[in-house]
């Protein structure tokens, strides 16, 4: 097949996707919303920024720049106001855009065209309406966040929703959404891990038993609007007046001036590591070193990093998101926290730390849910299948 990608070249989720077609037998073509490294194999690599993509006002724009350089609008304006801009005046940008994508699709002539997330490439490739099939993925937030902002993005994602003649999604809750805002029960859909699953070569359990102290938590969300970062540093003190051994680890935090503040407010400099991003080899190091991975999430699908952690034996602590327990029970193979409460989550980290067994039991069966639901090879499989299902549509 020849496959024509739009995405933002940047994010590790499409970047791990891409990458198990690259290998196929395909021709695998990229137009990125954001200036980004090439991925081997790619016959070839355009960019077109969307809705502010190349302005700095990104979530991964951090993660991107260079140490020292990190862009304007990432030291000026806060978070909220750096989502609030894109989400009401990102989509008046699409048509203009659009214009631009068009004879761009048309030079590729793909067989099937994938946009990754509704906004705003999804949003952005069923306005510039392709002869070939549109697929889109969904990614955890689309429609429970970003489509619920404002009623201009909302209905943008509606109208592309009926556009789009194929759907992705990682969970069964953005399925049924998606139903709901206008995607036609006829049309095919498939429910896969966003990135395409666990490379099980890279992320396994330590090959001997974590040592209990000083035990060890990681958060890898980084830092956006649906990420309570701020209740899970209120919770690290609470957390030291019982386990003042613990250490917490917070990688993409490093350059966040709201993280750097808080361990100062909180006086947390001696049980906190911020770090850069990190590469996926590094990171897979970090979730067999940590006996807990949290996720203070608000909204989500179901989260790649989880996913990873899981299948280094690593015990998660997440909020309690309709999405997330599609793969997490409390209290068998995780404990749930409400995002908004503080003292929620350090209770559940604390619960954690004092539960040895629960987290061993968990670790196996989670490793095997893993090899089971989301081997990376495995879902390639399905999802290059699914991919023939709808070019023969």
């Amino acid at each position: 097949m020849r496959l024509l990608y739009i995405a933002d070249g940047r994010s590790p989720t499409a970047r791990n996707w891409i990458a198990g077609f690259v290998t196929g037998e395909h021709e695998v073509h990229l137009i990125s919303t954001s200036p980004c490294n090439g991925i081997p194999g790619l016959t070839s690599l355009q960019v077109l920024p969307v809705a502010f993509s190349g302005a700095g006002l990104t979530a991964q724009s951090a993660a991107t720049a260079r140490p020292g350089r990190l862009p304007g609008l990432r030291q000026a304006a806060p978070m909220w106001l750096r989502t609030f801009i894109r989400q009401w005046l990102g989509p008046l940008t699409l048509p203009a855009t659009a214009r631009q994508l068009r004879p761009m699709i048309a030079a590729i002539q793909p067989d099937l065209v994938h946009a990754m997330r509704y906004p705003y490439e999804g949003i952005l490739a069923a306005q510039a309406d392709p002869a070939a099939p549109l697929l889109v993925s969904v990614w955890g937030n689309d429609f429970t966040l970003h489509a619920r902002s404002n009623p201009l993005l909302g209905s943008a994602t509606r109208r592309a929703l009926r556009r789009t003649d194929a759907l992705h999604t990682d969970c069964q809750r953005d399925l049924r959404l998606a139903r709901q805002m206008g995607f036609a029960q006829e049309k095919p859909a498939v429910v896969l891990p966003g990135s395409g699953g666990v490379r099980e070569a890279l992320f396994y359990p330590p090959e001997s038993p974590r040592s209990e102290q000083p035990p060890v938590i990681i958060n890898p969300r980084g830092f956006r609007t649906y990420i309570r970062n701020d209740s899970y540093f209120q919770a690290i003190p609470l957390v030291l007046e019982h386990s003042p051994q613990a250490r917490f680890i917070s990688p993409a935090a490093a350059h966040e001036l709201e993280a750097q503040r808080w361990v100062k407010e909180f006086g947390l400099e001696h049980a906190v590591e911020l770090l850069s991003v990190v590469p996926q080899g590094r990171m897979a190091e970090l979730f067999r070193q940590a006996h807990l991975v949290v996720s203070p999430s608000t909204h989500d699908g179901t989260p790649n990093t989880i996913l990873e952690a899981m299948a280094c034996g690593c015990f998660p602590v997440a909020g309690r998101i309709e999405s997330v327990q599609e793969w997490l029970t409390d209290g068998e193979n995780s404990l749930l926290f409400d995002p908004n409460s503080p003292r929620s989550i350090a209770d559940a980290i604390l619960k954690a730390l004092s539960s040895p067994g629960l987290r061993q039991r968990a670790a196996e069966a989670n490793l095997a849910m893993i090899r089971e639901r989301a081997n990376y090879q495995a879902v390639m499989a399905q999802a290059a299948a699914f991919y023939q299902q709808v070019v023969n549509l």
